[in-house]
């Protein structure tokens, strides 16, 4: 039996041995895995009457699956007249360049201020509902104080195909960061599994709890001496701080970084080899944040299946640092 709000499934022998989570996102027209994986989590799934909570669930021929399905509810949080640096935008998505400074979306001891309250107010009811009440309309998340680009979904639809493409690695992402140090070689990839630090929880580590595989490519754009370096990040993977945890496993950590970042001694000392003066010490000594900023993104338009590109300006701090150190 199933109610207005669910859906019976039988699985064919084209599915048979997949995972749930992969197979209802084939069988449901409309649906992204994300989405469908929340459901899962939140109950929402019998399969031949058992409740199924694992999206890695391997389902039979002939197994029936009924799809609870809720409908997306109302964001409670009210929308917010935040300035929005706005680089492209469409019925179907935008493309922005966020501040530093600004939490993506609601969180403990952020509830207003947020890019999603922005976007709220911007889009009215314009944004997909697959991130759920929290997260609408966000395909990926960029740290608080890490600036750039990002692409914002309007409808579940261009929500759903911009997700594939995060999740096979086309959504291409481009990121530039000054480091301590030159990173040898110049041209490399940091291949290093990140999980949750076990004793300080705000910090991701190599090899924490539940660790996911991470890969980081990444080259030498400039360089100041063997002091620091400008360099270029192409993730492979979107682990939470990934580039910021592998710059620091190779032993360049990023200036500013709070979580991460080299000891004051050793940039002092990085700065008195190249005979820095005293503005150049007092811009990359106080730098407020992480100099990381999101410098490109790239994927093909979820509608018009056209090929989009951006490059997102560097923000005037950002900017003055490069300037001033290389």
């Amino acid at each position: 039996m199933t109610d207005e709000n669910s859906q019976l499934y039988v699985v064919s022998d084209e599915f048979d041995g997949f995972r749930l989570d992969k197979a209802l996102s084939e069988m449901v027209d409309g649906l992204s895995r994300t989405r469908i994986k929340n459901c899962i989590e939140d109950k929402g799934v019998l399969v031949n009457g058992i409740c199924i909570l694992s999206p890695k669930h391997k389902i039979c021929s002939g197994d029936e699956i009924i799809l609870n399905m809720p409908e997306v509810k109302d964001y409670e949080p009210e929308g917010e007249n935040i300035n929005l640096d706005i680089i492209y935008e469409d019925e179907h998505m935008l493309v922005i360049n966020k501040a530093a400074g600004m939490v993506v979306h609601q969180g403990a001891g952020n509830y207003t201020g947020t890019l999603v309250n922005a976007l709220i107010y911007h889009c009215k009811d314009e944004l997909s509902g697959i991130g759920g009440i929290k997260r609408p309309g966000i395909v990926h998340r960029l740290d608080k104080e890490t600036s750039g680009l990002m692409v914002v979904a309007k409808n579940d639809f261009a929500h759903m195909k911009l997700s594939s493409q995060l999740e096979d690695r086309s959504l291409f992402r481009l990121y530039h960061g000054v480091v301590l140090n030159v990173p040898l070689p110049v041209i490399g990839r940091i291949d290093a599994p990140i999980g949750r630090h076990s004793v300080h929880r705000t910090k991701m580590s190599i090899r924490g709890q539940n660790y996911k595989n991470a890969a980081t490519n990444y080259r030498v754009i400039k360089k100041a001496g063997e002091s620091f370096s400008l360099v270029e990040c192409k993730l492979e993977t979107g682990r939470t701080h990934q580039i910021r945890v592998h710059m620091e496993y190779i032993k360049n950590p990023m200036i500013g970084d709070p979580l991460y970042g080299p000891q004051i001694t050793a940039v002092k000392s990085a700065l008195n080899k190249i005979d820095a003066d005293d503005e150049v010490k007092d811009i990359v000594l106080n730098f407020p944040r992480q100099a990381l900023h999101a410098r490109e993104i790239a994927f093909i338009h979820p509608v018009t299946e056209e090929k989009m590109h951006f490059v997102g300006e560097y923000p005037e701090s950002f900017k003055l640092l490069i300037n001033k150190l290389f």
